[in-house]
């Protein structure tokens, strides 16, 4: 009887600690980012000559890939540019038209205008007005078509090589990509990444870029 209590103890004490470890990781471990360890430069180059836009500030640098209907890009945008802007943290944006796929379009003509205009001329102040409008209303007035111009089409297939060059390379640093992709640098240097769908994401990023909780 003595040797059951005491495995029932043991038992508990194993099942208890997994109960634990579970919690850990599902309230904490699996939405921290990743350390980028291998082919830093070759991620580095991609993002720094990519079309980013930004609204100029001073601070740490955050690359961030999206396309213009991504409803969890939207929202990143929404609820933590402006406690970056604040903290001086320069939110480099790097718009993309995707492909069609199956058959399916994608992105729009007017979508694919934008994303040409924005990779050649940089300007934060189209972003902040297309985003500011709703997506189905944009009709991208005053930008050249993308379709039609084999410039700008080699400018928004450029946007699409990047993701397609940058998804191995972040796998094997254990990051599947995803919209939106965040790529970052620590105080003390090291390169970090997150695919940051969801809000428990939020607080890793901006902890790391030096702003509190």
């Amino acid at each position: 009887m003595k040797r059951f209590g005491t495995w029932a103890i043991l038992l508990l004490v194993v099942a208890l600690a997994g109960v634990g470890g579970w919690a850990w990781w599902n309230y904490d471990l699996r939405w921290r980012p990743k350390t980028i360890t291998k082919d830093q430069a070759q991620i580095a180059r991609i993002l720094e000559t990519s079309g980013w836009v930004s609204p100029g500030k001073t601070g740490p640098k955050l690359y961030m890939v999206s396309f213009r209907t991504c409803p969890d890009c939207v929202r990143y945008m929404a609820e933590e540019f402006p406690l970056l802007h604040a903290a001086g943290v320069d939110t480099r944006v790097i718009e993309i038209a995707r492909r069609d796929y199956n058959g399916v379009p994608k992105s729009t003509p007017a979508e694919r205008a934008t994303v040409a205009e924005l990779w050649l001329n940089r300007s934060w102040t189209l972003l902040e007005r297309w985003e500011a409008t709703p997506a189905e209303a944009w009709t991208a007035p005053g930008i050249a078509p993308a379709d039609g111009d084999m410039a700008r089409t080699a400018v928004v297939e450029a946007g699409r090589k990047m993701v397609d060059d940058l998804q191995p390379l972040l796998k094997k640093n254990g990051i599947n990509f995803a919209y939106p992709t965040l790529i970052w640098w620590t105080k003390d240097g090291k390169m970090r990444g997150c695919a940051c769908e969801k809000r428990e994401t939020y607080r890793y990023v901006r902890q790391e870029l030096g702003l509190e909780g």
